[in-house]
């Protein structure tokens, strides 16, 4: 019986098989650097797998504010690691605001983490920040249409529930930091779908909170900036 690690790896490699059964010779032998644990790497990424929405990240603090009251002026921020990392105690101190953004994550994943990680809470609001790593490709390729087709799920389900929404608009990105940026979002890609979350916006009457703007806006002051002024989101966009 195989084991998850060995199934895995026998998915990963098994499509390589006649590849490397025809290819050349050669004339020094040189591999890859190989990890010298990759049969525990093999068994997390398995058991990553098993989670790909990543429903268990809020699972239990989900469970926990479900059983509490409903608190009035609840807002949920969904969102990816720009949310994440977003410190809303420290910025809203006393707001019964709800963070529930992940590293890395792209539409599709957050329209299945909708019910958990926003309608089971009941909040007023929500307020969404996404897609940027849809145009990086982080979950596979996507159109333009299959990104706003998951917006309107999202938003359709909200307005579904009695949800208020506010679409955030991606931030710009630069090649100012060690880590060139524009490789994987073009901002040409951005600004598409800027004009495209702007004009949806207008049609459910949702307003726009306009990160893009404001952050352009600092960027452009300075003649380098750092990865925190091209990817942090200017608090004051929503207050």
């Amino acid at each position: 019986m195989l084991t998850p690690a060995r199934l895995f790896l026998f998915l990963l490699v098994g499509p390589l098989l006649p590849v490397c059964a025809r290819a050349q010779l050669v004339q020094e032998f040189s591999p890859p650097k190989a990890d010298c644990c990759l049969q525990f790497l093999a068994q997390r990424l398995a058991d990553q797998l098993q989670d790909w929405n990543q429903l268990g990240r809020y699972h239990e603090d989900d469970r926990r504010l479900e059983r509490q009251p409903q608190e009035k002026g609840r807002v949920v921020f969904l969102g990816d690691s720009i949310t994440d990392g977003w410190k809303l105690a420290q910025y809203f101190p006393g707001k019964p605001y709800v963070n529930r953004g992940i590293s890395g994550q792209t539409t599709p994943q957050m329209l299945v983490r909708m019910f958990p990680d926003v309608i089971d809470l009941q909040p007023g609001a929500l307020i969404i920040l996404a897609g940027t790593n849809d145009i990086a490709r982080n979950t596979g390729p996507e159109t333009a249409e299959m990104i706003e087709d998951n917006f309107r799920a999202i938003c359709e389900l909200a307005g579904k529930h009695g949800i208020k929404l506010i679409l955030g608009l991606l931030l710009p990105v630069s090649d100012y930091t060690p880590s060139k940026q524009t490789a994987r979002r073009p901002p040409a890609d951005i600004r598409r779908l800027n004009d495209w979350l702007r004009n949806y916006a207008a049609v459910i009457h949702a307003p726009v909170a306009d990160y893009y703007s404001r952050s352009w806006t600092t960027m452009a002051c300075c003649a380098k900036v750092t990865r925190t002024m091209a990817c942090t989101p200017m608090i004051e966009a929503t207050r």
